[in-house]
Formats: structure tokens, C-alpha cells, sequence
């Protein structure tokens, strides 16, 4: 098996079929929580959408998400005058179900069910508000950091990763950025590997991660990322800087050892291939232990 054949089958692995388990419970749980978002604002003028890592493509077996935005209407104050009111209130309303913790932006999730309390539902809700009547640009509110308020766009941020023509690699380096511990956020990551690969979109998957490897290992500082819904207004770098030394120690290292021992170095045997050696064993094991049959005896 190649390289890249191999790295194909890693993404096998890391595939979610929509029938699986993981995803139909992911769609039970979203309905349910835009149930209590409903029950309680029905009487406000609000725009539930979906986002995430099932939206952008970028969905991996090992780290899955969805993002529902609750963006009420410009001039609507039903769930709070100011952003930072929608935000705690919003909170306050999922905790009649949920456990929930308070990210930057957003609100993430956890079961309060006795069967599976504290498990992750994999379900971050950002409450926001549009800026005008097109509901296309939002504010959010942020609960740390220089700036209370972000404007943003949610479906510029899908569709710049969606239509990057590179979402093999996106999955790929999100999987390394989960197995070696990074720091860095995820969208933050994203950006950096869109940018890098603007130019290579019809190089194998081996050439794109050695690239993107490549250009981090070689920056001494952090690499230029923008925010596409507001390029001039939201300042992402501090996301990259504050990660850069282990970012760039890990492309070191996994460039060296890839050209040591390869990508299964990285990721391990895959599934395909584990069922295979499994196969390949048991077919010996098989062979050795078949009787030996006089015609199969030399005279």
C-alpha cells in the first residue's frame, strides 16, 4: 500500500455515514434543543441555523461537531436587550435541560441525562444577533477577550471551507491537530490550511500535508490568517500566535518521522488494513494446521 493509498483509507476510517449511530443521535439531540429554544422564545422573531463540522465538510469520527446558531432578529429584544444579556439568558434557558459551559461565543453542551450525564453531545449553540434586516452579518457577544462584541458571518465562514477544493487535507491535518494535542482553535487551523493550500488544490494528498507541514515549519512566526466575514474588524491572529511554538514543533516532528517510517507513523493501521493482517493470519494459521494428505507426501 502507498503512502497516499494509505492516507485515502485513514479517511475511510474517519468517515460518518448518515445512518451511523453517531449521526442520528446528533440529529435527535439537535431537535430536542431547538425544541427548548423554541418553547421558550416563541413569542420573538429568531433564525435557527446549522453549522459545524457537518456543514463546512470537515466531519472526522474522532472530533465532530455541530454549531446552531440562535440569531435573533435586528431590533428584537425578546431574549435580551444587549448581547451579553442573549448569551446568559440563552444559557439559562439550556440549563433546564443541559449542563452547559460558557465558551468565547458560544454555549457547549452536555447531558444531564442519568443514563449518560456528562457525555458530550457534540452541540455548541451560539446565541447572536442580526445586524439588519438581511440576516446575513451578525453580532455575537464575546465572554472574554479585548472585544464584548464580534461581527461575523456564519455561512461566509461555511462556505469558505466548504468550496476550498482541499477538504481531504482539512480532514486529514484536523485529525493531526486532535491526535498531537494542539492548542490552536479549530477554525483558526482552517484558515491556515486554506491559505496555504489556495495554490496546490490538484496535488495529491501526500504533496498538500508535506506542503502545509512544510511552510509551518519553516515560519518563525505565525503565519497571516484573516477572518473572510470581516477581514479589517476581527483580529485572528492572536489564535495562531498563541499556539505557534507547538504548532510548528509538531510539523518538525511529523515531517521527520513520516520520512523515517511514513504516515502510518502518524495515524496507526487503519481499519482496512487491520482487517487484512487479521485476514492474512488467520489464513496461515489455517494453512498450518491442515493435515498433510498422502498424495501430499513425496515418494
Amino acid at each position: 500500500m502507498t503512502d497516499e493509498e494509505y492516507l485515502k483509507n485513514v479517511l475511510k476510517d474517519q468517515t460518518l455515514a448518515d445512518d451511523s449511530d453517531e449521526m442520528k443521535e446528533l440529529r435527535t439531540e439537535r431537535g430536542e434543543v431547538e425544541k427548548v429554544l423554541r418553547d421558550k422564545y416563541a413569542n420573538c422573531d429568531f433564525t435557527v441555523r446549522y453549522g459545524g463540522s457537518k456543514a463546512k465538510g470537515t466531519l472526522i469520527k474522532e472530533m465532530y461537531d455541530l454549531d446552531l446558531v440562535f440569531y435573533l432578529h435586528a431590533g428584537e429584544n425578546g431574549a435580551g436587550e444587549t448581547l451579553e444579556d442573549i448569551f446568559f439568558n440563552v444559557a439559562e434557558t439550556l440549563r433546564s435541560k443541559y449542563t452547559v459551559r460558557e465558551k468565547t461565543s458560544a454555549l457547549r453542551l452536555t447531558s444531564n441525562d442519568p443514563q449518560k450525564a456528562g457525555s458530550d453531545l457534540h452541540i455548541d449553540v451560539v446565541p447572536g444577533r442580526f445586524t439588519s434586516d438581511d440576516r446575513d452579518d451578525c453580532y455575537l457577544y464575546q465572554n472574554s477577550g479585548d472585544k464584548a462584541r464580534l461581527k461575523t458571518n456564519l455561512d461566509t465562514h461555511i462556505a469558505h471551507v466548504r468550496d476550498s477544493g482541499v477538504l481531504d487535507a482539512l480532514r486529514l491535518l484536523k485529525l493531526l491537530r486532535v491526535r498531537r494535542h494542539l492548542s490552536v482553535k479549530q477554525f483558526a487551523w482552517e484558515l491556515l490550511v486554506v491559505k496555504l493550500l489556495k495554490s496546490h488544490k490538484k496535488d495529491d494528498l501526500l504533496a498538500q500535508l508535506d506542503h502545509v507541514l512544510e511552510e509551518i515549519e519553516n515560519a518563525e512566526e505565525a503565519i497571516t490568517i484573516e477572518d473572510p466575514a470581516n477581514p479589517t474588524g476581527n483580529d485572528l491572529m492572536p489564535l495562531l500566535r498563541d499556539a505557534w511554538w507547538s504548532i510548528r514543533n509538531m510539523a518538525r516532528d511529523v515531517r521527520a518521522q513520516v520520512k523515517s517510517n511514513g504516515w502510518e507513523a502518524i495515524f496507526g493501521a487503519v481499519e482496512a488494513e487491520k482487517v487484512a493482517r487479521v485476514a492474512r493470519l488467520t489464513a496461515a494459521a489455517q494453512s498450518a494446521r491442515a493435515p498433510i494428505q498422502p498424495w501430499d507426501m513425496g515418494n
